[in-house]
């Protein structure tokens, strides 16, 4: 029996035993991410969904759809491959307005199905191969469509997430019922970052949320991340060096300037194309930084009033974090020229539907940070937006592995 089918098989029998008891959560005030009430935060993080078609994977007993339906005005498709557990949501919500209930394998719905305007998973994606499931979500959800997912990270027994993408047992437990062993892909959020990089999603955060009572082992993680834009072709770009730096400031800077002719970049002595930018030194603002940088590399002028600073870009190679800011220059005095004594130089614009290849890894990172419609190739990177963020959490029916038993 494959991992998939052994999941299948164990949420079919926790359907059951709750068919039998007649149990059916109450459709929540608020959508938890968690399995604790007031945990991180709500709907909110899939954005405003009035009017719009949201799938949930793994719906359960369907009081999340309901929720989303009823409170937030979403035209919900809820899919569910337990037939007991798909019993479970019609016997209580059947014609429930806004919401659809589905049986059947969500990889096999979305080929068929108009793609979705969002989607979230509550404690369900991580019984389904990544391999599998994320490109079907890939080509099931719009571009730029949201992703939010709560899964595992840390169990009952305080086991942490895997570092390889593989499934272990965990198990499923409710009440004084014999546990249901199931396999899972409980990875470490890096993993899971760089799986939805790979099929086609940015990551925009990740959360872990604990009880507040802190009496439990459990963490939950929360995901969020956005479907990126078709791409017809993409732009390499050419890796740093694996080598660990000279001890230095741990922080860099990279400058968007851009003009009616397109982005400014200068060719490093490597052969690398860049943006203007470089490392941050002791007792420096980052603003300061992008205006020095930008003045010795380029001999363009800027005020602070001219930089707005874009986000945090946190990467690694091999074992060395790497963190780059990046900045959009908003306004300049001067023309781009080669600076003496400067490793980058021969500063031209390069129009963005017209980008060149062998870009700087970094500078890549920042200007799809900037632009994610970008077609450009690069390693993943975690980006952190200075713009103020929210984010939703939810509790639900939906057991989870190796946690409490939820409650009657």
């Amino acid at each position: 029996m494959s991992e998939e089918d052994l999941n299948a098989e164990a949420w079919t029998v926790y359907g059951r035993r709750q068919l039998s008891r007649a149990y059916v959560p109450p459709v929540p005030e608020r959508l938890e991410w968690a399995p604790w009430n007031g945990v991180g935060p709500g709907a909110e993080v899939l954005g405003d969904v009035t009017g719009k078609r949201v799938l949930d994977i793994g719906s359960g007993a369907g009081h999340h759809a309901v929720h989303l339906a009823r409170t937030h005005g979403a035209l919900v498709t809820a899919i569910e491959l337990s037939l007991t557990q798909h019993q479970r949501a019609t016997g209580a919500h059947a014609g429930a307005p806004g919401v659809q209930f589905v049986h059947g394998d969500v990889a096999d719905h979305l080929r068929t199905a108009e793609p979705f305007d969002a989607a979230y998973a509550i404690g369900t994606l991580a019984f389904t191969d990544p391999h599998r499931v994320l490109p079907a979500l890939r080509d099931g959800l719009r571009p730029g469509a949201p992703l939010v997912l709560s899964l595992l990270h840390t169990d009952l027994h305080g086991h942490g997430p895997s570092s390889t993408v593989a499934p272990r047992e965990q198990m499923i437990r409710l009440r004084d019922d014999p546990p249901l062993p199931t396999q899972m892909w409980v990875l470490a959020p890096q993993l899971w970052e760089d799986l939805l990089t790979e099929h086609g999603f940015r990551v925009e955060a990740i959360d872990l949320l604990r009880p507040s009572d802190g009496n439990s082992p459990v963490v939950q993680q929360l995901i969020r991340a956005r479907r990126l834009p078709d791409r017809s072709s993409r732009i390499s770009s050419r890796p740093r060096t694996a080598r660990p730096p000279v001890p230095h400031a741990a922080i860099g800077v990279g400058a968007v300037v851009l003009s009616d002719q397109g982005v400014l970049l200068g060719r490093h002595h490597r052969g690398t194309l860049e943006l203007p930018g470089g490392t941050v030194e002791a007792g420096e603002s980052l603003e300061a930084t992008v205006i020095r940088e930008l003045a010795e590399e380029t001999g363009l002028i800027a005020r602070p009033d001219d930089i707005t600073l874009l986000g945090t870009l946190v990467d690694h190679v091999e074992h060395v974090v790497r963190v780059t800011v990046g900045a959009l220059v908003n306004a300049w005095h001067g023309r781009p020229a080669t600076q003496p004594d400067e490793s980058v130089g021969d500063w031209s614009w390069y129009p963005l539907d017209r980008l060149p290849d062998g870009l700087f890894v970094c500078s890549a990172q920042i200007l799809t940070a900037w632009r994610p419609d970008l077609p450009i190739d690069h390693p993943p990177a975690h980006f952190t937006p200075y713009a103020c963020r929210t984010a939703p959490s939810a509790q639900g029916d939906r057991a989870l592995p190796d946690l409490p038993p939820p409650s009657p």
